[in-house]
């Protein structure tokens, strides 16, 4: 997978970013954003257009590289009266190219469909205006610099609203450990406790603090110790395809090799927990996937009813939900990160639960799980309820990502 997401803080000069006349100066961050990649993509026309739009015929996930956008340290632009936050954003948002087709539309080296191929821009993902020429959007986005057919995609006024659709706001924790409070204040109970480095998706701000939901439920945490940005999704090059595509082959081929291994060196063992797991979750059905997958959600099903431990990676004796997953995996010979966040850059990507198979992890912000099959997830909750079963979709998901 191909980590060329770019976060934009416009307060550090790094770099010049013009935007039809509007110049803000931008410095990128040595923080990348995560990747949603998928497996081939197949042809086909779409609402009986040219081939300059087209969709995919499997059931992956788009092929995506989020960028994150930082608008917090962006300078004042020069207007009559000093801008508010919100409006400098709105200018930013004014200058994207938003890509608003069933799959992808091609980015190609002229203003023509002669052009070479150099790339994709997935719909809802964006790009930045530099020149408008016969129909045709040129565009800059990620690493891939060309032109768009402009019917399928949103500049200018319309591309405010649907930016703020498309893009997803989140506070990504700087502190070792943030408490999130009831209210916004620091009088207010603690509901929970929150690792750095993870993010969480932004529902509500204040002047000095931010709202977010937590398995515990809905809480407040203070701007002072958290990044917030907003992430859109850039276009891939050919060559950054090509080369995650391979790479994602090779990753799901070594995780399917040390899983059989895992199992016929443990092959005894895990028939007992077989046995258990259908013993002990009789209400459970695991649905229908990979034989790996399916193994995996029924070895997970075992450990419901056992304690939530913040930083926790025992199966037994208590695990947070990255060190539930990572443990789950490891009896499997699969090494995954302990972090959420990170779970969101394994594997390959998923397009949509309707596509997703026992085994997968569902990523939330903030959290994440394995699927079982039938629209529901075993994970490690919180502390109230311990490791459970519950529906997949009982909030936003981010990612969905299979491992074999």
């Amino acid at each position: 997978m191909n980590y060329c997401g770019v976060k934009f803080a416009a307060g550090a000069l790094a770099a010049i970013i013009t935007f039809s006349g509007l110049q803000i100066d931008a410095a990128a961050s040595n923080k990348v954003s995560s990747v949603l990649p998928s497996g081939g993509v197949n042809h086909s026309l779409v609402k009986d257009t040219s081939l300059e739009s087209l969709q995919t015929a499997t059931t992956t996930a788009n092929s995506r590289i989020e960028s994150t956008v930082s608008f917090a340290d962006i300078p004042d632009v020069e207007t009559a009266a000093a801008p508010s936050m919100w409006n400098e954003e709105e200018e930013f948002f004014k200058n994207l190219v938003i890509a608003q087709v069933n799959h992808y539309v091609n980015v190609r080296s002229i203003p023509s469909e002669q052009g070479e191929i150099v790339g994709k821009l997935y719909d809802d993902s964006v790009g930045t205006f530099i020149s408008e020429e016969n129909g045709w959007y040129q565009i800059t986005s990620g690493s891939v610099t060309g032109y768009v057919k402009a019917e399928y995609c949103v500049t200018g006024e319309d591309a405010i609203a649907l930016a703020k659709e498309v893009g997803t706001r989140l506070a990504t924790v700087t502190t070792t450990t943030l408490y999130v409070r009831k209210e916004p204040t620091t009088e207010s109970p603690v509901i929970s406790m929150v690792p750095e480095g993870e993010d969480f998706l932004v529902i509500d701000e204040t002047d000095g603090w931010v709202k977010i939901t937590v398995e515990e439920g809905d809480g407040w945490i203070s701007k002072d110790y958290v990044d917030i940005q907003t992430e859109f999704v850039e276009a891939e090059s050919k060559a950054e395809e090509e080369a995650r595509l391979a790479k994602e082959a090779e990753e799901r081929r070594k995780a399917q090799e040390a899983a059989r291994a895992s199992q016929a060196a443990n092959r005894p063992a895990q028939q007992a927990t077989t046995t258990t797991t259908t013993q002990q979750s009789t209400s459970y059905t695991v649905g229908e996937g990979s034989e790996l997958g399916v193994a995996v959600a029924e070895y997970a099903l075992q450990f419901v009813g056992n304690p939530y431990v913040y930083g926790g990676t025992s199966l037994t004796n208590g695990a947070d939900c990255s060190g539930f997953v990572m443990s789950v995996y490891a009896n499997f010979g699969v090494s995954l990160p302990h972090s959420s966040k990170s779970d969101r850059s394994q594997g390959y990507g998923v397009d949509g639960l309707e596509n997703a198979q026992p085994g997968d992890l569902i990523c939330y912000s903030g959290h994440v799980a394995l699927y079982i099959g039938n629209g529901q997830i075993v994970h490690a909750s919180n502390s109230r309820t311990g490791i459970i079963v519950s529906n997949a979709n009982y909030k936003k998901i981010l990612a969905i990502r299979r491992i074999f």
